[in-house]
């Protein structure tokens, strides 16, 4: 089981039980007491090292923190989905007829789109940091929306390319600054499983946008417009809806749920005292900044040469490479093989049923087993032999069901997106390092996806068999990265403890107390794996 700096400080022979309480030794808890004083941390006035509290309050914290903040932030990310993701409905209703455009033109809208998303990535978890994510999240989906309305005007390539460039550029960092903001409030443990929920709000999305679409698609010829217009318009103006709510749902820590429209807050004064500390005594480090504390050039740096980290980044720019294009494709699929506008976005609803409970299950395991690399690497375990079958099945496009069905087992993958997200939050272990990692992994991931988008030529269709020759090959890799991603970390935690354990108590005392290094960095830190 990988430990956190705080855990390993700690030893039998201080006599003090430093497992569950960092802070169980005083000199640890008024080292830590210091370094929130320094930083202005907000919740430095709950911060209390002798505060205890049974199981039972603790389930019922994280209940309600599922209810207050873990459900709201899924409503925000199915604000995110249905902007970036109802392109794929629109075409299946001819829009690319409507606007004169080619499938390569597709293509460049999806990469301009994944680039300008990837572009947008670390400033705006500069500006999150800065101003805080309570803030700068519902300005970003009030921007996108009224952007993604304006998609239901659309007149050809350049105003197409245009708003997905807009678009990219309003939705990046997005993603980092909810984690950002959830990491204030779960530990390290549940911060994945929240993670699932998160992006089961992914499928649940889908589910409910290929609903919608299916309803507004048949206004085609009302007004004029074609049924894709409409689709833009009323989904653009749901999430503007959902932009406006979130000024008043998103509390910028524990301690600020008090407002002049929440007078009572949501925590009593021991909720809150339990919420504070509960998170601090998983992760100390997480007090070492304040919520409106910009990430300096130094400590910028910093968190981008921190070359430990860089294995994740290596999986996220090639993991989901071997899953875009088919995904991306499906509704086009579809319609190739002949099936109506409405009955494609009908039959687009079971994979995303099965996505989210392989996603949930994948979660669950990882969090049940403590385990991230082994679990982690089911996802490209699953898509080979499907990648396989699509690239050298002779029935492919052939058999209407057989592709059908093959297909929605491709793209049914277990997500192990939650996983990868927690696991770089987790190994950062520095608040500023945090932020900037998150970015940078979703960058890397964004990276891979435009290179994916390429993989489908419209000299190579319909088959694509170059296409799903090259997803094979890259899907190889991936499981390579994963292990060797797996082992780093075990051998970088095993020579660790060699320095460590060679090491008297007073040592490691002196250490911890004077040590100028942060996050991973530490010596006492062990990575999880």
């Amino acid at each position: 089981m990988a430990k956190d700096a705080t855990t390993v400080a700690g030893s039998e022979e201080s006599g003090y039980d430093t497992e569950k309480n960092p802070f169980a030794d005083p000199d640890a808890a008024e080292h830590w007491r210091l370094v929130y004083e320094k930083s202005q941390y907000e919740c430095r006035h709950v911060y209390d090292p002798a505060l205890t509290w049974t199981e039972e309050e603790e389930r019922k914290i994280v209940r309600k923190l599922d209810w207050r903040i873990c459900l709201w932030a899924c409503i925000m990310f199915f604000a995110l989905q249905v902007d970036r993701g109802n392109l794929a409905q629109a075409v299946s209703d001819n829009m690319l007829d409507d606007l004169g455009l080619t499938t390569n033109d597709y293509n460049d809208g999806n990469s301009i789109f994944r680039l300008s998303f990837l572009v947008a990535e670390l400033p705006s978890q500069l500006v999150s940091k800065k101003i805080g994510p309570d803030r700068w999240i519902p300005i970003q989906i009030v921007l996108w929306s009224v952007v993604a309305i304006s998609q239901c005007a659309l007149t050809g390539r350049t105003s197409f390319l245009a708003t997905r460039s807009l678009l990219g550029l309003l939705e990046g960092g997005f993603i980092p600054d909810i984690v950002l903001w959830l990491s204030y409030f779960y530990t390290s443990r549940e911060l994945p499983i929240r993670l699932s929920y998160f992006w089961t709000s992914l499928s649940v999305t889908g589910i409910i946008t290929s609903l919608l679409a299916f309803a507004l698609l048949h206004l085609r010829g009302v007004n004029g417009w074609g049924g894709w217009r409409w689709l833009f318009l009323v989904e653009g103006i749901i999430t503007l809806a959902v932009g406006l709510v979130s000024f008043f749902m998103m509390p910028a820590s524990a301690v600020q749920t008090k407002a002049w429209f929440r007078p009572n807050g949501w925590f009593t004064d021991r909720e809150l005292g339990i919420v504070v500390n509960r998170v601090l005594r998983d992760d100390p480090s997480k007090g070492d900044m304040h919520n409106r504390q910009a990430i300096t050039l130094p400590r910028l740096w910093e968190a981008l040469k921190d070359y430990d980290l860089w294995p994740l980044y290596a999986i996220g720019l090639i993991e989901f490479i071997p899953t875009v294009p088919p995904t991306q494709y499906i509704t086009l699929t579809l319609r190739n093989l002949g099936f109506s506008p409405f009955t494609t976005n009908l039959l687009t609803i079971p994979y995303n049923v099965f996505h989210i409970i392989n996603l949930l299950l994948l979660t669950w395991l990882s969090e049940r087993l403590n385990e991230r690399g082994f679990v982690a690497l089911l996802q490209p375990l699953w898509t080979l032999p499907c990648l396989i079958a699509l690239r050298w099945w002779p029935g492919v496009v052939i058999d209407k069901w057989g592709t059908y069905a093959l297909v929605t087992v491709l793209v049914s993958y277990p997500y192990a997106h939650a996983i990868l997200v927690g696991w770089t939050s987790r190994n950062s272990n520095n608040v500023g390092v945090r932020s900037v990692s998150a970015a940078l992994y979703n960058m890397a991931v964004q990276a891979g996806s435009i290179t994916a988008s390429y993989v489908y030529q419209e000299k190579d269709k319909p088959l694509y068999k170059k296409g799903n020759q090259n997803l094979v090959a890259v899907n190889i890799l991936v499981i390579f990265v994963f292990l060797f991603t797996k082992f780093y970390y075990v051998y970088r935690n095993k020579r660790r403890d060699r320095i460590w354990n060679a090491m008297t108590e007073e040592e490691r005392l002196a250490y911890a107390r004077d040590t100028k290094l942060t996050g991973s960095r530490r010596l006492d830190f062990r990575f999880a794996h």
